[in-house]
């Protein structure tokens, strides 16, 4: 095993947690005290340090503003009924930053640096973590390039940083979708499977336009033909019909959810039929129209599991099954929070222990 980094702490003279109503918090906006920050120069990582919680000081000039080098990752820990936490299956995480930065011409963080840096954060900051039901601490790592150099090529310095911020839920009710067969997140040979920035920058502004039809998210379809279903903005879908778990195949083109191979792992561990296939919007639609729809859901991190109340395809919504009537997600978001927040054995070992 390698040897530990060695990691310098500068701790804030002054905690803002008092500042914080833990019973009021917007996702993604309270930032927890520290942040863990790494630097690449002259081929390899170093500079570890735990620093409080501040803004950058990047040049104009500097390459990921300009080329967009940069991917992230998105993980949750969460504060046990006996005080402990658990961080949900961060060397999965460990593995998909370091696919996500081969792919865009960054150089990979190795595991000590990666889950070393996690530990130490998350011990400093431990009290961050929310104690309330449904509440986490969300954690997103992030590698972006630094050069200050205006020219296209890959940069020859990067930066980690690891931060944190308490969250409650990312949706507060079902969302509706709407079926995008115009605009691509991306197409074969890109970089859908990347935890890239640019992805969904790219997928903003068809987002935005149906919002603006009251839909909640997309589901996007693949970029050449748009006759097949592949994921939505912020989670991968799932549709349960005649009691047979569909979803599309990670691959080239989607990212693969670590929630989503979560669910699928417990699917086949009660005895569900899974499929993990190349499905049509015909076939959606024909299961919708047909009844046979039984259930439809996103899976992310920020999410966990998000019920699909509608879906719009060519100016029409299609409701779907009441929320209440739906057995498989139910049973699986509260499994998924048992393991979680280890009220229940993880036999999967999913979790990691700070």
């Amino acid at each position: 095993m390698a040897e530990a980094i060695d990691i310098k702490i500068d701790k804030t003279p002054k905690s803002r947690i008092a500042e914080v109503d833990f019973s009021d918090i917007k996702f993604g906006r309270v930032y927890s005290d520290h942040m863990f920050v790494a630097d690449y120069r002259d081929g390899a990582w170093g500079d570890f340090r735990i620093v409080p919680y501040q803004n950058l000081s990047l040049s104009p000039g500097c390459a990921v503003i300009h080329y967009g080098q940069s991917v992230f990752e998105g993980m949750k820990a969460y504060r046990t009924d006996e005080g402990d936490i658990l961080v949900f299956r961060p060397y999965e995480n460990f593995k998909r930053i370091n696919s996500s930065a081969h792919r865009m011409c960054i150089p990979q963080v190795s595991e000590e640096i990666f889950m070393g840096g996690l530990r130490r954060l998350l011990e400093i900051d431990r009290d961050w973590a929310p104690s309330q039901p449904g509440y986490s601490l969300y954690i997103r790592p992030v590698l972006f390039a630094t050069d200050e150099y205006i020219g296209i090529r890959p940069s020859d310095n990067y930066k980690f940083i690891i931060f944190t911020c308490p969250v409650g839920a990312y949706y507060s009710k079902p969302v509706r979708v709407k079926i995008e067969t115009y605009y691509a997140r991306t197409v074969e040979g890109g970089t859908g499977y990347a935890k890239a920035a640019g992805n969904y920058a790219g997928s903003l502004f068809p987002m935005v336009e149906s919002q603006k039809e009251g839909y909640d998210q997309l589901i996007w379809t693949d970029g050449r033909t748009h006759q097949y279903i592949e994921e939505s903005g912020t989670m991968n879908v799932m549709f349960l019909i005649d009691d047979t778990l569909v979803t599309a195949p990670a691959g080239n083109t989607i990212l693969r959810g670590i929630t989503r191979d979560s669910v699928l792992t417990l699917a086949r561990d009660w005895g569900y039929k899974v499929e993990e296939k190349k499905i049509t919007v015909d076939e959606v639609m024909d299961a919708i129209r047909k009844g046979k729809m039984q259930e439809a859901f996103g899976t992310g991190t920020a999410a966990t599991i998000a019920h699909i109340a509608s879906i719009g395809f060519e100016g029409k919504d299609y409701e779907l099954p009441p929320i209440g009537e739906r057995v498989f997600s139910h049973k699986a978001l509260k499994a998924l929070d048992n393991i979680k927040y280890g009220r229940t054995p993880d036999k999967f070992g999913w979790t990691y222990k700070i």
